[in-house]
């Protein structure tokens, strides 16, 4: 239809901060992309990189910025001196990432009153993330509130999980009351980089069984067959699971309690040092790998040791997705020390030829922002390294329900 407005603003809100790009989903190209930090302190920053026609200069701004109403003002403002505002008839949509979205929620969903409660309903299980994500969308909808506001949940991808996955072992009338299970996250980018795999190996998702590594600060696994998620290592929250770098992953409960009652420690900061003083910090002080590489390479013993057990867990979940799945097709690693370490790939294929498993050391030591296998051609599984793309995932889930729902309502 000639006219159809084809822009989605992509909105990440988190507690003092709103990442933001502009896509144009007529061909996927990025019109504008930026950053909103400090929220609420007096050095707050506004960066802000046009992309139009080529690219421009980026924009930075620095002073005060006083809450999430005053950040997304700052942002309409810029976008609107590149000409393509907040207030623009080109603009189809506004796409938030939302992080819980529970059991309710398998799929993008436009935003209403009750959509907006039931969010709020799921605080309890995302404390850190649901509120700055409900801040975001309310501040969104008071500046547009003609425009369809649509929720893109982390956990939507993962709802496809089957009770023998999703259960805890525990009491089933407690888990019911408390809603204790396994949510999983960071399902946008896995059901971008799993669909994105598939055709890597110019397959439907439908056909290929494949387990993605999702490795940066947060880190999870997920297994995927035939499009759909069976199985991922985050849980309950963003805790369970893989080394991180601040987050211990998978751990004895009982840590807990003993934790409690012989070192006198109070829940909250029990919480803290399983989430922010943990994972490969907890272990050698870095949370970096680039620089804990260098360390190793230097033969720190502290950053060896952090380095092969964030391995060793990572070989266990492949391991155990590859028995979950039956078959695998490909291996697959993202995110920001998924797509750049060449060392942390090496290591966690290595040893695993039995399972059909190998990486090509020249094609491992290449860096690209393409999608590319790494495996050599004998491999019965590929190996691949596919860039994910959290922001284009969300712009196509939002247009495709709003055009959805546009042609319903003709």
């Amino acid at each position: 239809m000639t006219g159809t407005p084809t822009r989605v603003l992509v909105l990440n809100s988190g507690s003092s901060s709103v990442k933001y790009q502009l896509l144009d989903m007529a061909d996927g190209n990025r019109l504008a992309v930026g950053l909103v930090e400090r929220i609420g302190e007096e050095t707050s920053r506004l960066a802000h990189t046009p992309l139009q026609g080529g690219g421009g200069e980026k924009r930075e701004k620095n002073g005060p910025i006083p809450d999430h109403a005053a950040a997304l003002k700052a942002v309409a403002e810029e976008l609107a001196s590149d000409g393509v505002g907040l207030d623009s008839p080109e603009l189809a949509a506004i796409g938030h990432r939302v992080v819980h979205g529970g059991l309710r929620f398998t799929a993008p969903t436009v935003i209403d009153d009750e959509v907006l409660a039931e969010i709020e309903r799921l605080v309890p299980v995302a404390p850190l993330h649901n509120p700055a994500n409900l801040t975001g969308i309310r501040t969104a909808m008071s500046l547009r509130p003609d425009l369809p506001q649509v929720a893109v949940f982390d956990t939507a991808f993962h709802t496809t999980m089957p009770e023998s996955a999703a259960r805890y072992a525990i009491d089933v009338a407690t888990a019911d009351e408390y809603r204790i299970r396994r949510y999983g996250f960071h399902g946008t980018s896995h059901a971008y980089v799993s669909r994105e795999t598939a055709k890597l190996l110019g397959k439907a998702p439908e056909e290929v069984n494949v387990i993605v590594l999702h490795l940066g600060n947060g880190a999870s696994a997920s297994a995927v067959a035939g499009g759909r998620c069976v199985d991922t290592s985050m849980g309950l929250t963003p805790l369970e699971g893989l080394v991180m770098g601040t987050r211990s992953g998978d751990i004895d409960p009982a840590v807990t309690f003993h934790l409690k009652r012989v070192a006198g420690m109070s829940a909250d900061e029990i919480d803290a040092l399983l989430n922010k003083k943990s994972g490969l910090v907890g272990l050698c002080g870095d949370n970096d790998m680039r620089e804990i590489r260098r360390r190793v390479d230097e033969g720190d013993p502290a950053a060896a040791l952090a380095f092969d057990i964030y391995i060793h867990r990572l070989k266990k979940y492949i391991g155990a997705y590859y028995a979950v799945l039956g078959r695998v097709d490909a291996v697959v690693f993202t995110a920001g020390v998924g797509e750049n370490a060449a060392p942390v790939r090496e290591a966690a294929i290595a040893g695993l030829e039995e399972l059909g498993l190998a990486v090509d050391a020249d094609l491992n030591a290449v860096r690209s922002d393409e999608a590319r296998i790494i495996s050599p051609d004998y491999a019965r599984v590929a190996v691949a390294v596919v860039p994910t793309d959290e922001e284009l995932e969300i712009a196509r889930q939002s247009f495709a329900l709003v055009q959805s729902s546009a042609s319903s309502n003709e």
